[in-house]
């Protein structure tokens, strides 16, 4: 009985032993407190490399409507065209109750949609550059072709539309907005090629191909008429 005894007492002291040395096993192979400090450090750098990121690319959208860097190109390309486009307009407003034509009062309403807000965009350009609207080369219905302003309708011109209706006032206003619009592609080219500012060479290519188009279309009418 002894004997059976002191094997059980052994027994227990060897399992007691063994479940001790697990459990201290368990405890080194789990609590490793620099590695949880360099999965934590990991997961903070990502959150702050993404919280940069996305700080940076905020800033970056906010600066891209910002006039930016410019030169005197851009500069004489908004003076320029602001009143270029302003005749535009005035051709356009004309055709109130003098077109006829359902092709000529399309061009008519795209002129005055495109043009309008262009003329804000310009406006907002100079003003951010520090830049006075005009340059002093006139602008209107009266200011001629002046300073380069290729395809400027004179103050006859601009009289001698308003004094026409129905088919001659499309066949008019079609040959004159043609010219007009010449005259804008013309200065568009040219600050595609001398610009600097990213705005303003993005305005000049959608002036001339909407511009382009709008006189191919122009001449099919005239063809017509």
């Amino acid at each position: 009985m002894r004997a059976f005894t002191n094997r059980t007492a052994r027994k227990f002291a060897l399992l007691g032993a063994t479940a001790t040395a697990g459990l201290l096993l368990s405890a080194c192979g789990t609590d490793d407190p620099m590695s949880g400090m360099d999965h934590g450090g990991t997961s903070a750098s990502a959150t702050a490399t993404a919280t940069a990121s996305a700080s940076a690319s905020a800033s970056g959208t906010a600066q891209a409507g910002a006039p930016g860097a410019f030169n005197d190109a851009d500069v004489m390309f908004a003076q320029m065209m602001i009143p270029h486009h302003e005749q535009a307009l005035e051709m356009a407003e004309l055709a109130d109750g003098r077109a006829e034509d359902p092709e000529v009062k399309r061009l008519v309403a795209a002129v005055k949609g495109a043009q309008d807000p262009e003329i804000a965009k310009m406006r907002a350009w100079l003003k951010g550059w520090g830049k006075p609207e005009s340059a002093g080369h006139g602008s209107g219905s009266g200011s001629g072709s002046g300073h380069g302003m290729s395809g400027m309708m004179s103050e006859q011109d601009m009289k001698g539309l308003a004094a026409v209706k129905g088919k001659a006032f499309d066949r008019k206003f079609a040959e004159l907005m043609i010219a007009h619009h010449e005259g804008a592609v013309a200065m568009a080219e040219e600050e595609r090629k001398d610009g600097g500012n990213t705005a303003a060479k993005a305005l000049a290519d959608d002036v001339v191909r909407t511009q382009s188009e709008e006189i191919a279309a122009l001449r099919k009418i005239l063809d017509r008429l």
